[in-house]
């Protein structure tokens, strides 16, 4: 039992680091829960509490190099359930107030003479961050209120789906945001409040704390509606008996999906301040207020076939096939198992008896394995192309491996990934398409789509084609072989090497593809940006016959535009300088933008700051983000766009 009770501590403070203070998630709440419920029943089970118990701890303190504040009174955790006659039990006969619990960051406000004075984040409970800076540009606080004595009230900073998807769509896949509340997190606690402008960030009081000089209500729900005549948002909540709550329950569980704004509950607290004030608190729980947390709605079934899915890598996901069930108003019966090593602890095998449920509403899962026979075996050959796999040890845990190159599986999502945008740019090419022409043996590899006119009566005769698809089809072919170096390199698919690192491998030799060729990994690793694991998959892609032969087959087709490139590339202002970009930018388009400019001056754009960047560009120059830090360490310039333009630009 104290081995378990350890395994569960060290688990749940894990993943509350990174959740509080690096804006990342290691489980999700339905897992963290479940594991939390489980270590209170074994303290209690036991009547041991470790010291370093997430039970007894409020959180982490925040890491950053933003101004640090004490609150005045500590922002307790809360107690939370998941059945509804547990509200009621709470409840009694008293009046409630019942709400959202916003997925966001919890900021206190405090307003002198009618001036927001101070905001700041709850941080661990006790010590939060000052993040006034920001909260003056948030899209709804009011700056000035009527009201001119002192004032405070806590509430939920927040970022809607709408918003977070417009600004994820702008950001490069590494640097996006996994979800509302981590963007909201990271934006807020940024040190330059022009980024918190761009994003709209939203704030809805929950609690008014104090308002000297002014006669408080004793009800919660009224004081409320006080606050937003002085120009607050407020939380959407209803007053609430033991009587009715089951009411008020289904009306905000009926309005989950149609939100904007992320939940993560409701929170019901006594409307009466008195009341509440008389209760006292726990050591980390307020006890006038509960959270309540909504059951997933959990469905037995029967795993009835694990299905694996060959990636463009090789990478095998396993899909779990079971009996069809009801959840969430639809129909499920598939759910993503993700690697090898969750379905190891699942213990999963063919015929067990499992529980699933859709994450946040709207992901099937498995929840739990109720039989957990263990019996399903790795499969010792993929089950496309039959080729042997292996099982390989990740970041993120051990998953299963294609190790035949040839595999069809594999060779679909590689031709998917070189008729892309950013490779060789052939419009007219789905994935179902080229599934198609696998099949019907009109390609086997990336040569033969330039040749594809051999076949032009077959693909016009195909379903949904035509001679007019087929004639702008043959047209985008003809296009895509005029094309820059880079896009080719890129386009192969060699492992670490997207277009950014393409570009530096070109510029490194002159855009000569024979000696690309036939670079050294010695060589290679003193390219700016590189590092030993890019050099040596350079060195072995171009080592293997195979990728040799299929280039010798394509080239003739092509007609590089090395030229220009390299002309302009030899005369720019730019030339052999490094530079590094990171963060939002608001003169140009997006970072690809800027760097296709840098590139064409005949500089270089690089991934990482070392010691070899001649500048940082980041319009956050006093960000506390590890380039910012890195570029400090090394006393590399950092400069604003802005900065930027008026160096490198207006001077061209």
């Amino acid at each position: 039992m104290m081995q378990r009770m350890q395994e569960l501590v060290s688990l749940l403070n894990a993943a509350a680091k990174a959740y509080y203070q690096e804006d990342r998630e290691l489980m999700s709440n339905q897992q963290y829960d479940g594991l939390y419920d489980e270590l209170v029943a074994l303290e209690e089970q036991s009547g041991i509490i470790l010291s370093n118990s997430p039970t007894q701890q409020v959180g982490f303190t925040v890491l950053s190099q933003l101004q640090k504040v004490k609150h005045e009174t500590p922002i307790l955790s809360l107690d939370k359930t998941k059945e509804p006659e547990k509200l009621k039990s709470f409840l009694q006969d008293k009046k409630g107030v019942l709400s959202w619990k916003l997925d966001g960051l919890t900021i206190v406000l405090h307003y002198q003479d009618g001036q927001l004075q101070q905001a700041i984040t709850r941080g661990n409970g006790e010590i939060g961050e000052d993040v006034t800076h920001n909260a003056k540009v948030f899209a709804n606080i009011p700056l000035q209120i009527s009201f001119k004595g002192d004032l405070v009230l806590r509430g939920e900073g927040v970022i809607s789906y709408s918003e977070f998807e417009r600004i994820n769509a702008g950001l490069e896949q590494t640097e996006s945001y996994k979800n509302p509340r981590n963007l909201c997190s990271g934006t807020v606690r940024q040190l330059n409040s022009e980024i918190a402008a761009k994003r709209n960030v939203q704030f809805f009081a929950f609690t008014l704390v104090q308002a000297d000089g002014f006669t408080l209500s004793d009800s919660k729900s009224e004081n409320m509606e006080w606050l937003k005549t002085l120009g607050f948002s407020v939380v959407e909540y209803q007053t609430v008996t033991a009587d009715d709550i089951e009411t008020a329950l289904a009306y905000f569980r009926s309005h989950i999906e149609s939100n904007d704004i992320a939940s993560d509950g409701l929170v019901l607290t006594f409307d009466s301040i008195a009341y509440s004030q008389s209760l006292g608190r726990t050591s980390k729980f307020p006890k006038d207020s509960i959270a309540f947390k909504w059951a997933d709605e959990m469905a037995e079934t029967t795993l009835r076939e694990m299905e694996w899915n060959t990636s463009r890598t090789g990478l095998m996901n396993p899909i779990a096939i079971f009996d069809p069930v009801e959840l969430e108003g639809s129909t499920v019966s598939r759910a993503s198992v993700h690697n090898v090593s969750i379905l190891e602890q699942l213990q999963l095998g063919i015929g067990d008896t499992i529980k699933v449920y859709k994450a946040n509403m709207i992901i099937p899962q498995i929840s739990e394995n109720i039989t957990k026979s263990g019996n399903l075996e790795i499969p010792k050959h993929c089950f496309v192309c039959g080729g042997e796999t292996e099982i390989r040890a990740l970041k993120d845990g051990k998953a299963l491996y294609c190790t035949n190159p040839d595999c069809q599986a594999q060779r679909l999502q590689m031709l998917c990934h070189f008729v892309s945008r950013d490779a060789m740019n052939i419009e007219g090419l789905s994935e179902e398409t080229l599934k198609k022409f696998l099949e019907k043996g009109y390609i086997k590899n990336y040569p033969d789509l330039f040749a594809l006119e051999q076949y032009a009566e077959e693909i016009q005769s195909m379903e949904g084609f035509g001679k007019r698809s087929f004639t702008k089809l043959m047209a985008s072919i003809e296009k895509a072989k005029e094309v820059a170096l880079p896009n080719v390199l890129y386009a192969l698919g060699i492992n670490h090497v997207g277009l950014r690192n393409a570009k530096l491998l070109c510029q490194a030799y002159g855009y000569d593809f024979e000696k690309i060729k036939v670079a050294k990994a010695e060589e290679l690793v003193d390219i700016e940006g590189f590092g030993t694991v890019i050099a040596h998959s350079i060195e072995q892609y171009f080592k293997d016959v195979h990728h040799l032969l299929l280039l010798e087959q394509m080239m003739p087709y092509l007609k590089l535009q090395v030229e220009a490139t390299v002309t302009n590339a030899e005369n720019g202002l730019l030339k052999d300088m490094v530079f590094v970009i990171t963060g939002d930018l608001e003169q140009y388009k997006n970072r690809k933008e800027l760097a296709e400019y840098i590139e064409q001056q005949g500089g270089k754009v690089t991934g990482s700051v070392t010691k070899k960047t001649n500048y940082l560009i980041n319009n956050d120059v006093h960000s506390a983000s590890s380039k910012n830090k890195k570029a400090n360490e090394l006393q590399i310039p950092i400069l604003s766009e802005m900065e930027f333009i008026k160096k490198f630009v207006e001077n061209v």
